[in-house]
């Protein structure tokens, strides 16, 4: 009997998810959800309830985060906010391990996403646009220019504080890279933006409890500078340290790129879900940031289309590689 590839396609659910949402991602054929939750929904009980409302509807809730909690500039940049941070971070994992959801994300972006004017894509959708020389020439962020080892000394100092957490709570930590992952902007070192700064904060945290999110947009943003994107999976994927995977195209590395629709990049997408299929990758795979589909079409579309052309790439993988294709 041929294996089954062990990914699992997953799609975000808002925190108020209606039954018509749910039923969506049912008729996609997504065995799998993740929800940014409110600070009213991050306490053991409402994570239970939304837990089982997802599973009600015939999915698993495998990721949980709070958006706020999550991408903190009072924990990155270590102002007189972050214990109280940290320990709302603490309570939050603790609260997703007792509602057995097994996976949390975090960044290291204390202004999150960067990004320029958008753009229209060569089909005339609008879509994120990022010129690094622009972006450059913007002031401060946070009133000094940091160093990159204080920024690792913050990085340590939290894992120091929440891997024992995250273990005894049995929830893991996914890591997104730094977007885009460029070496500093606003005066802040971007912190992950390449495979060996992966590899320093994995030995930083020294547990299997922090993993990645590969975000292959994020990669092919870097280029050469970021690492191999099909090595990268060849050497975390059997690490295990690759819990959830962004599936994103975008026209060029930097410094200018544009987000691409998955079959209009620079990269063949195909390769990727090969790589993962072929690598036995077990975690998420979920469509990141897409272009956007003309007015009434745009809700729902993006994430349709992107699905299906997903199912075609994973199809093929498992066809080539001697895997029975997946039921949806």
């Amino acid at each position: 009997m041929s294996p089954q590839p062990r990914l699992k396609f997953t799609v975000s659910i808002s925190p108020d998810a209606t039954d018509e949402e749910l039923l969506f991602a049912r008729q996609l054929g997504i065995p799998t959800a993740y929800c940014w939750v409110r600070d009213d929904q991050s306490n053991a009980a409402a994570l239970k309830a939304l837990r089982a409302r997802i599973e009600d509807a015939g999915l698993q809730l495998y990721m949980a985060g709070n958006y706020r909690i999550a991408k903190s500039h009072h924990i990155h940049l270590a102002t007189d906010q972050r214990q109280k941070m940290i320990d709302e971070y603490k309570a939050l994992i603790e609260a997703l391990g007792e509602a057995g959801i097994p996976v949390t994300t975090f960044t290291w972006e204390p202004d999150k996403v960067w990004s320029s004017a958008q753009r229209s894509t060569s089909r005339d959708a609008s879509a994120r646009h990022v010129d690094l020389a622009e972006l450059k020439g913007r002031g401060l962020t946070h009133e000094r220019i940091y160093s990159e080892q204080e920024i690792w000394d913050n990085f340590a100092y939290f894992m120091d504080q929440i891997i024992p957490v995250a273990e005894s709570a049995e929830v893991r930590m996914a890591l997104h890279p730094n977007d885009p992952p460029t070496d500093a902007l606003g005066g802040v070192p971007c912190l992950i933006r390449s495979a060996e700064t992966y590899r320093r904060a994995f030995a930083i945290a020294d547990s299997p409890y922090l993993g990645m999110e590969f975000c292959c947009g994020c990669w092919l943003e870097g280029g050469a500078a970021f690492g191999d994107l099909l090595a990268g999976l060849a050497e975390f994927v059997p690490q295990d340290k690759v819990l959830i995977t962004h599936f994103r195209n975008v026209t060029a590395p930097l410094p200018v790129f544009t987000e691409t629709f998955l079959d209009n990049g620079y990269m063949d997408m195909y390769q990727i879900m090969r790589e993962l299929v072929a690598q036995g990758y077990a975690g998420t795979v979920t469509l990141d940031h897409t272009p956007q589909f003309a007015g009434a079409y745009g809700q729902g579309s993006g994430t349709a289309y992107a699905i299906g052309y997903m199912r075609a790439l994973l199809e093929r993988a498992c066809d080539e590689l001697g895997f029975e294709r997946p039921q949806a």
